[in-house]
């Protein structure tokens, strides 16, 4: 099942385009991982799927959802962790999960079993009345997961999620990931980290607005001749750059 569908999706600002002509399907249990260098048009494409911002022209699909007729029923499908996640650090971890069950309409009969599957889920039982100002950089990181995850989404909507954060719970938190999956939720991350890319099942490559490549990890380095994303990355990002110099001219 194709979770995530784009057509000639495109979003200007004045002159700028911040994404040009976007055309990509991602199937469902996916982890689709979206890299590119800053102002590359990656968390422009994540506020387009998600219903957040209206394009200049195309369209989008997710869970079979338009994302511009129908973004309000798409909401209902999806969750979207912003890298500035909206915790409130003068709330515990707890009152932090009830909050976004309040948004999300979670029925007070069923929330109970799910915020204790959440916490357990995300290693955060233990620390459930600490104030979420109080955890460090990983464990806000998980918290915002267990808070985007208690309406149940269908796909899941990661902005460079891990961030900031140290190795080791950037591991914890793809280990979160990767346990998701076997529940066929479709997940479309953005990340800085290329050992994060490395994890996904397909990988997209975007600068200056366009994608470049997609395709599996694997393919990708064996197509460019090398060992890793990040060499294989450059390589593309190069290559396009020198092709647009020679337009220029």
């Amino acid at each position: 099942m194709i979770t995530i569908k784009t057509e000639n999706l495109t979003r200007k600002f004045g002159d700028l385009i911040a994404l040009d002509k976007l055309n990509l399907e991602v199937n469902e249990g996916e982890i689709f991982g979206l890299v590119g260098p800053d102002g590359a048009g990656k968390s422009t494409t994540m506020r387009l799927l998600t219903g957040i911002m209206d394009p200049t022209s195309g369209e989008a699909w997710v869970y079979n959802k338009h994302t511009v007729k129908e973004a309000e029923p798409l909401k209902e499908n999806i969750a979207y962790m912003s890298q500035r996640f909206g915790l409130y650090e003068e709330l515990t971890v707890l009152e932090n999960i009830n909050f976004y069950a309040d948004v999300y309409g979670v029925a007070k009969e069923k929330r109970e079993a799910d915020i204790e599957r959440l916490l357990g889920f995300s290693g955060l039982l233990p620390f459930k009345q600490r104030f979420a100002g109080k955890l460090s950089g990983g464990m806000k990181q998980k918290l915002g997961l267990a808070c985007a995850l208690i309406h149940t989404p269908k796909v899941l909507f990661l902005d460079e999620p891990t961030n900031g954060v140290d190795p080791v719970s950037r591991r914890d938190f793809w280990d979160i990931l990767y346990d998701l999956l076997k529940e066929k939720v479709t997940i479309f991350c953005s990340t800085a980290y290329l050992d994060e890319a490395e994890r996904c099942t397909r990988v997209g490559l975007m600068h200056k607005g366009k994608l470049l490549r997609c395709e599996s990890p694997d393919k990708i380095k064996k197509e460019c001749g090398v060992k890793t994303l990040e060499e294989a990355f450059i390589k593309i990002i190069n290559e396009c750059d020198s092709e647009d110099a020679v337009l220029q001219k």
